[in-house]
C-alpha cells in the first residue's frame, strides 16, 4: 500500500478557532472530537490562547463562542465529543490544578494574575469550580443538546500530596447533539460481554512522541470517531493539539481539519500524523 502524507487525508489550519472555523463550508463535518486547554492550567505559548482569562467566565464564554463555529460547520446529525478538566480556586499558591497551578514543563505560570478567588459564581477559597458542567449547561443554553456525560477513569492519573480530599483521577467527556436525530453506531463500539457501551470509560495514557504539554489517549479519541461517524466522514479538532485527533481520524479511514493556535505545535502535528500513518500502512 502507497504510503500517503498528512496532507492527503487531514488538514491542518493555523490560526484562531474563532475566525478559522469561518473557512470551512457548513456541513462539511460529521463529528467533532476535541478538548479545549483547561483554564488556569497551561501556557501555550500564544497571546490569543484560550484558557488564560483573567476570569472563568470569559473561559466559557470564548468556548461558547468556538463551538458557535463548530455548530456551523457540523451536519445536521452531527455530534459533539468535549472533554473538558476541573480546577480549584486557590488564594495564593501553587499547586497542580488551577487557577495557579505550578506545571512541571513549562517556566511560566500564566496565572499570576488570576491568583485570587475569582469573583464568580459564589466561588470560596479552594473551591472546586466544576468548570466541565459550566460549560456543558452554557453550551445546552446555546443550543446543543446534551445527551450524555462519560467518566473517563486514569489507569495512571497525576499523583495530588492531598490530605483533606481524595485524589483526582477523571475527568468529564460530553456527548453533544445538533439536533435529536443524529448519527451513532451503538455496535462500533461494546463492552466486552457484549452489552451497549456504558458511560465510564478506564483508559491508561499514550505515548505520542511530540513534545506538546497535554495529550489526551488515542484510545478515547478512537471510541469518539467511531461511535460519532462512518468512514470517509470528516472529524474535526478546533484545539489540536499534539494532533491524536487526526492521527486517529486517518488511521479509522476519515478525513479529519485539525485546527491549532501555535504555528509550532501544528508543525508537529503534522509531523506525527505522517509518522503514525507510515507506520501503520502495509508494506
Amino acid at each position: 500500500m502507497q504510503k500517503t502524507p498528512a496532507s492527503d487525508t487531514v488538514r491542518i489550519l493555523v490560526g484562531d478557532s474563532r475566525q478559522v472555523l469561518g473557512q470551512i463550508a457548513p456541513g462539511t463535518v460529521q463529528c467533532c472530537v476535541t478538548s479545549p486547554p483547561y483554564w488556569g492550567l497551561r501556557d501555550y505559548d500564544h497571546g490569543d490562547q484560550i484558557g488564560a482569562e483573567p476570569s472563568p467566565e470569559g473561559y466559557v464564554s470564548n468556548l461558547v463562542a468556538v463551538f458557535q463555529g463548530v455548530r456551523r460547520v457540523l451536519r445536521s446529525n452531527g455530534t459533539l465529543w468535549l472533554n473538558v478538566g476541573d480546577g480549584y480556586a486557590r488564594n495564593g499558591g501553587t499547586g497542580r490544578s488551577g487557577p495557579n497551578a505550578l506545571v512541571g514543563n513549562t517556566k511560566k505560570l500564566i496565572q499570576q494574575r488570576n491568583c485570587k478567588v475569582p469573583n464568580c459564581w459564589g466561588l470560596k477559597d479552594r473551591d472546586l469550580m466544576g468548570l466541565p458542567w459550566r460549560i456543558a449547561f452554557a453550551l445546552q443554553e446555546d443550543g446543543w443538546l446534551l445527551r450524555s456525560k462519560i467518566t473517563w477513569i486514569k489507569k495512571a492519573p497525576m499523583p495530588e500530596s492531598v490530605r483533606n480530599r481524595p485524589s483526582n483521577a477523571t475527568e468529564d467527556l460530553f456527548l453533544f447533539a445538533k439536533k435529536p436525530s443524529y448519527y451513532y453506531d451503538n455496535q462500533a463500539m461494546r463492552e466486552e460481554s457484549g452489552a451497549n457501551l456504558r458511560n465510564y470509560w478506564i483508559l491508561g495514557p499514550d505515548f505520542s512522541g511530540v513534545p506538546h504539554p497535554a495529550v489526551f489517549p488515542r484510545e478515547l479519541a478512537r471510541r469518539c470517531i467511531l461511535l460519532g461517524s462512518q468512514p470517509g466522514d470528516v472529524i474535526l479538532d478546533p484545539f489540536s493539539g499534539s494532533g491524536t485527533t487526526g492521527v486517529v481520524a486517518a488511521q479509522s479511514n476519515r478525513g479529519a481539519i485539525l485546527v491549532e493556535l501555535n504555528p509550532v505545535y501544528a508543525q508537529q502535528s503534522r509531523s506525527r500524523i505522517n509518522q503514525d500513518l507510515q507506520l501503520t500502512m502495509i508494506p
